[in-house]
């Protein structure tokens, strides 16, 4: 599938428009069904804009060689956040777990032992994504993971648009260049608690796939009440 770029004049991507075109040439039925269910324009106001909020924990970073493990959906506006329509699943991965990334999100062999695998759950997973732009901090890992499995269970990759919470932090704060790095000015982390703490955001425990969905979602509501307005359209965010 033809990946989404910029045009010439910098108007804001149409992930409409794109849903449109990949509903016509994919040959899956259920990702059809997933670009059919479409998603607003590029003009709307971010106040009307169905939001979900999306984590994903893996075996590693690299989508070819490591897999999903974990995934946490909470959806939300800018106002509220429904935790009572969250979904969290935990999925046999395909690769091994490692040392490394049980230590990191704390999921066992144990834990996956009798888990579904991602392909039993691909279902509920685009019912829920269907319609929202997915609300994500640094977008590469989502993306590239579900794409990459979806890629497997059905055929084709699968496109969303997302708001990137980190992209948004990394716009207010520009890193420093090689002359101030040997100058010894030091970055500000975007990461996601460091930059909840700018928001005074409460500290969650990191690595748990549906509590940094929802921690995403709560530094989003801030960036925005901060530095946006609800009348922003969502094409200006979006990516």
């Amino acid at each position: 599938m033809t990946r989404p770029t910029a045009s010439a004049a910098n108007a804001p991507f149409d992930w409409a428009e794109q849903f449109t075109r990949l509903a016509s040439i994919t040959q899956n039925p259920r990702l059809q069904a997933f670009y059919k269910a479409g998603v607003v324009s590029p003009d709307t106001p971010l106040e009307h804009v169905p939001l979900m909020a999306l984590d994903v924990e893996t075996t590693g970073l690299d989508a070819h060689q490591h897999a999903i493990v974990s995934l946490g959906l909470v959806p939300c506006t800018l106002r509220r956040i429904r935790c009572g329509d969250a979904l969290y699943w935990v999925v046999k991965p395909a690769s091994e777990l490692s040392s490394e990334s049980v230590t990191f999100h704390h999921i066992t062999h144990s834990d996956i032992r009798h888990a579904p695998r991602l392909g039993q759950i691909l279902d509920e997973l685009l019912t829920a994504m269907a319609g929202k732009v997915m609300v994500v901090h640094y977008r590469t890992i989502e993306r590239n993971f579900l794409d990459q499995a979806v890629r497997q269970h059905l055929g084709d990759g699968l496109q969303f648009p997302v708001i990137d919470t980190m992209q948004l932090e990394a716009r207010l704060h520009r890193q420093p260049s090689w002359w101030e790095r040997l100058l010894r000015r030091e970055p500000v982390s975007i990461r996601l608690a460091d930059s909840r703490l700018r928001y005074g955001l409460p500290l969650y425990g990191a690595h748990h796939a549906l509590t940094d969905a929802l921690a995403t979602a709560e530094l989003l509501q801030a960036q925005v009440a901060t530095h946006y307005s609800a009348q922003t359209p969502v094409g200006e965010l979006w990516s």
